[in-house]
């Protein structure tokens, strides 16, 4: 581990670490996400070490860390490509996967968080090599996101929004008919209201829950098989339809022994799976990581059904206190889910870097790649 900077007070230093160092000491690692400011688990030792047996992240993946009297205060890993904002040369972002859908740092909630993101702000400039950082999916609206610009900004960096969505997401409310009374699209509401009632015409329609053991693992194994059966097999897109994607999902959803919780919601109707949502529990958050419903009953909006019994259970159990619906911009969720976090991709220059072209400018490269790749995605979909 090599120490790049002491902290004011003499008593924290940054690093830069590999997952071999940081899986050394995984007890560091679950504390750290246990009293993390961060709501997202994509982070945690579970997560990675989910990517890392799935061969989506290697041994040699590798982490800014700042460490503290008490252990590990804050954690992000990265990873250097070439990318059109750096005009073909290497830019470095926060570790993604194509499940990863929120990339702040791991954070400790401490009285001294602007000396640790001051630190962590140094170890990013050390890890890029004075490199552009182009990060997506950064949620500016939390206090993290916007301490941790505040930090970039005392350290000198440069940074601009290349791209700015409002992902849905549930605070819970004192009670569900407070969360009905308050929604802003009580139309919708009362339509899958009505279509449960259709649905529990024809036969038995309950909510299960599992969380571990057999039931989890029966729920995560209905879901690859429920999946695979619909436009996600046939695009060969599913889960099951690739063998790293299935191993990671296996992997993610066996048994946890740490602070990140699994959860699986299963709709049925006389015992069959119509719709089944995977879920991640942390820091007071359920991240709805997957969810799959069955085509042949459409026309009944199995997974919209089970997006709403879920926000029902989240009041009357109280497993979370919010959710976050893990979607991008134009999700189906936005009439069910009321409230809103700012997402955004930003592109920052540390101080001294960016000399071959101004951050704005590599803003309007990261724009127009974005929008070329959403025209071409738009033009396959018609075929």
């Amino acid at each position: 581990m090599k120490t790049e900077l002491q902290g004011v007070k003499g008593r924290r230093s940054v690093s830069i670490v590999t997952y071999s160092e940081l899986a050394a000491d995984p007890d560091a690692w679950d504390a750290l996400m246990g009293r993390a400011l961060t709501t997202h688990p994509h982070y945690s030792r579970h997560v990675i070490a989910a990517h890392h047996a799935a061969g989506l992240a290697d041994a040699n993946l590798t982490f800014v860390a700042v460490q503290g009297p008490n252990g590990l205060d804050a954690l992000l890993p990265f990873a250097c490509r070439r990318d059109v904002s750096g005009l073909g040369s290497k830019v470095v972002r926060p570790f993604l996967s194509p499940f990863i859908t929120q990339t702040s740092p791991l954070v400790a909630d401490d009285p001294d968080l602007l000396e640790i993101l001051d630190l962590l702000v140094t170890g990013l400039r050390s890890a890029s090599d004075g490199r552009i950082w182009r990060w997506p999916l950064l949620p500016t609206s939390t206090k993290l996101g916007g301490e941790l610009l505040a930090a970039m900004d005392r350290a000198g960096w440069q940074h601009g929004v290349a791209h700015r969505f409002e992902r849905p997401i549930v605070e819970r409310r004192t009670s569900y008919a407070a969360f009905l009374a308050d929604h802003p699209h009580r139309s919708r509401m009362k339509d899958l209201r009505r279509r449960h009632r259709r649905l529990s015409k024809r036969g038995t329609l309950s909510l299960d829950v599992a969380t571990h053991g057999e039931s989890l693992d029966d729920a995560v194994a209905g879901f690859l098989t429920l999946e695979r059966a619909g436009w996600k097999g046939r695009a060969g897109t599913a889960l099951a339809c690739r063998p790293q994607h299935e191993a990671f999902a296996l992997g993610l959803f066996a048994d946890a022994n740490g602070p990140v919780g699994l959860r699986a919601d299963i709709l049925r109707l006389d015992g069959r799976p119509l719709s089944i949502s995977l879920a991640l529990l942390a820091g007071g958050t359920a991240t709805l990581l997957k969810t799959t419903y069955d085509e042949t009953e459409r026309s009944s909006a199995p997974g919209l059904l089970l997006e709403a019994q879920i926000i029902e259970a989240l009041h009357e159990t109280e497993f979370a206190r919010r959710l976050d619906s893990a979607t991008l911009a134009g999700s189906v969720l936005e009439d069910v889910f009321p409230d809103r976090e700012t997402i955004c991709e930003i592109v920052a220059a540390p101080r001294g870097g960016g000399r071959l072209l101004p951050v704005d400018l590599r803003i309007c490269l990261a724009m127009i790649e974005r929008d070329a790749k959403a025209l071409i995605k738009r033009i396959l979909s018609r075929r």
